[in-house]
């Protein structure tokens, strides 16, 4: 061997371990040296599990042959029809290696003639999210690590306003002495619900306040409320109308300079492309309880972005869905905000790190960065609690909510 070729040689393995030493992944490294397996050996699944909560919150827990388990979370409305199909998702994938997460939500996807929709799309991402915590935990790394991040170490979070936790941002709906659900609402309801708004405002001086419509008030009471509101600054309109018709909800954002956001019952990149493509929103919320899981929240982060839009994810659920929505946070460039970011949860092992001036430090911990206690889950298993139709009190009619 000559001098030169010898040189060279030392030159590559000096750059190859040099380099693999700075990102954690050289044999003397902790990261390799305390994972549970090393990532050529082989794994496999071998139970799925899934457990509803009388809140009516759904888990699902993947058991592998390495003892190593991941966790996830899926939507809670249909919480029975949920937890059946993700123990369906068993038939195809007990036995193979959990690690390749991107082609399990390819095969669960489009192995089944029927495809998006919530319930199917919430058992993608139940799976996913479990699947991302189990891999993450073999090279025990936090997700954010097997995504390319941290492209930023800490998340702003909404919730409640707060001196200890420094929140300074809220949400709440646009509200009179009832909910805004006639097909139009008079002046003096238009009125109340404005002066109700500028007295909150008043009250939380510096706090950032989004108005909420919920997907519950008609396009006709939108139109009006949107307007009226403008001039007191709402932080952003959320779901002014349903999402079923992009069109209309394009044609409302046309009609103010506040920012519309929309997301919580829209799924997969599909249904996110039409909202961007119309330009219905400004701010994403997906939910990665049922949009699609972490791997695809990453990919509507990354449409979003050549759109110039933020992402801020849903998030009325467990501690799942927050750990894995601040997995996003900590994975891609265009995060925004995180809803209740500030709730803490009674489910772990170990609390999350605390917020502090309005922000939540994102889990290093590997996988989700969480561990559930599941004594205090089973305690909570039960049936759920249903979620029944509303009625307008003057007529009877079915009205959203």
């Amino acid at each position: 061997m000559s001098k030169k070729t010898s040189s060279r040689r030392s030159w590559l393995q000096t750059m190859l371990y040099g380099g693999a030493a700075l990102a954690g992944l050289n044999a003397a490294s902790p990261t390799v040296r305390n994972a549970p397996i090393r990532p050529k050996d082989k794994i496999k699944v071998t139970k799925i599990e899934t457990f509803i909560l009388k809140n009516s919150w759904v888990f699902v827990k993947i058991s592998t042959d390495a003892g190593i388990t991941g966790w996830g979370e899926m939507l809670k409305d249909d919480a029975k029809a949920c937890a059946a199909g993700a123990l369906e998702v068993g038939d195809y994938l007990i036995g193979k290696d959990p690690r390749p997460v991107v082609q399990h939500w390819q095969a669960i996807h489009r192995g089944a003639f029927y495809r998006g929709g919530p319930i199917k799309t919430a058992i993608s991402s139940g799976i996913d999210m479990a699947l991302w915590d189990i891999t993450g935990k073999c090279f025990d790394v936090p997700v954010y690590q097997l995504m390319g991040g941290p492209t930023r170490d800490k998340a702003y979070v909404y919730g409640t306003p707060s001196e200890e936790t420094g929140v300074k941002a809220m949400k709440v709906g646009p509200k009179a002495a009832r909910q805004a659900f006639k097909y139009t609402e008079g002046q003096k309801f238009v009125e109340e619900v404005v002066e109700r708004f500028v007295a909150l405002k008043a009250k939380h001086p510096g706090v950032d306040i989004g108005l909420d419509f919920h997907g519950a008030v008609q396009p006709t009471t939108a139109s009006l409320l949107i307007k009226a509101l403008e001039p007191h600054k709402p932080w952003f309109y959320e779901e002014v109308v349903q999402a079923l018709n992009v069109k209309v909800m394009a044609d409302l954002a046309k009609k103010t300079h506040i920012p519309l956001a929309t997301g919580e019952r829209i799924f997969t990149k599909w249904g996110f492309r039409d909202i961007l493509e119309q330009g219905a929103a400004m701010i994403l919320q997906p939910d990665v309880c049922y949009a699609g899981g972490i791997t695809e929240l990453k990919i509507i982060a990354g449409m979003a972005e050549a759109y110039y839009a933020p992402i801020a994810p849903h998030n009325p659920n467990g501690p799942c869905s927050l750990a894995a929505s601040l997995q996003i946070a900590a994975s891609v460039p265009n995060f925004m905000v995180q809803e209740r970011g500030d709730r803490e949860y009674d489910l772990l092992a170990e609390p999350l790190p605390p917020v502090k001036d309005g922000y939540r430090p994102i889990p290093t911990g590997p996988g989700l960065g969480i561990t559930i206690d599941e004594n205090k889950l089973m305690d909570r298993v039960g049936e759920p609690r249903p979620y029944l139709p509303r009625y307008d009190a003057d007529d009877g009619s079915v009205v959203d909510w």
